[in-house]
């Protein structure tokens, strides 16, 4: 496949002193839901900002569908959508008003009655933006970049704040662009979100990338795709080798005051553990079982939290 989007030893320092992006590598294919996840501060934004042609990068290489922002700069901006973390739109335009607008920055745009109808905002095509509900205004604002008729849409954290099924009424639009064709640079907070659209996902922190593959493979390199998680009385917790040497345990970290193992069997490390809770007499309090997620690599990773300052 094509290479959509690609940045080379990609670096961003603000006034010569805080370095946001340290040489950053990324390929992204075309047709691919490509992930971009870390914790806030790690450089997500100013990555996604220097990829979009809106900030320019101290140093690196970057190039979008075969062209670089120096050389092709118009010709780039009627290939990209854009949807911001958040988008402040006129609230006294109308959401037809809003689109046509937006529509005329562009040569070739889609029909605007086309937009409102794929993002089910045809019975409000006469309201004002003001009156619409969070969930209306954010697929306003992803029509908004849809109208140019893109090869490559940028969305970032584009469900924050929404209700299970605005969030999911927005995957589906995410899928139809996909199905025909597009490539999506996303950002998100939502491991189950990514898990869900994403072909391809990059994990950055400090501003370098510290993993990257398909959500399968990421899990799978975590060691186990198991979560056994467990309060006991006493000190379950502190001394978590004791815990390293249970049947097929692969990782174990403290969190919360709750043990949380990493296993490749269940139905073998649940009686190891309750048998060794019984020979240090002590008593569970709390058993839970789940399959491993993005969350849990990227706490193997780093032992932060994706929502972790």
């Amino acid at each position: 496949m094509d290479v959509a989007v690609r940045c080379r030893n990609l670096r961003k320092t603000y006034d010569g002193k805080v370095e946001a992006v340290r040489g950053l590598d990324l390929e992204i294919l075309s047709g691919e839901c490509f992930g971009l996840l870390g914790p806030n501060g790690a450089g997500k934004t100013t990555t996604i900002e220097i990829l979009e042609g809106l900030l320019p990068q101290t140093s690196g290489e970057v190039e979008i569908l075969g062209r670089t922002w120096n050389a092709h700069s118009r010709e780039l901006r009627e290939m990209l959508g854009i949807s911001l973390q958040e988008t402040r739109l006129a609230e006294k335009l109308t959401v037809r008003e809003t689109l046509e607008l937006f529509a005329s920055f562009y040569r070739r745009p889609r029909s605007t009655l086309e937009i409102m109808e794929e993002m089910a905002l045809t019975e409000k095509a006469d309201s004002w933006v003001g009156k619409l509900s969070g969930g209306q205004r954010q697929r306003l604002a992803v029509a908004t970049a849809l109208v140019a008729n893109p090869k490559i849409l940028f969305l970032d954290e584009p469900t924050t704040g929404l209700d299970p099924q605005s969030r999911r009424q927005l995957w589906d639009i995410i899928r139809q662009f996909q199905r025909r064709g597009g490539t999506i640079l996303l950002t998100t907070h939502y491991m189950d979100e990514a898990e869900r659209l994403c072909d391809h996902i990059a994990i950055i922190d400090y501003g370098r990338a510290i993993a990257s593959g398909t959500p399968a493979a990421l899990i799978e390199e975590l060691g186990g795709h198991q979560m056994v998680e467990f309060e006991a009385t006493g000190n379950s917790g502190g001394a978590l080798d004791r815990w390293r040497s249970l049947a097929e345990v692969e990782a174990v970290h403290e969190e919360d005051g709750r043990v949380v193992l990493s296993v490749r069997e269940t139905h073998e490390t649940i009686p190891a553990l309750l048998a060794a809770l019984q020979e240090r007499g002590a008593r569970l309090l709390r058993l839970t079982t789940r399959k491993a997620s993005l969350e849990d690599v990227f706490v193997r990773l780093t032992g932060r939290h994706l929502r972790e300052d």
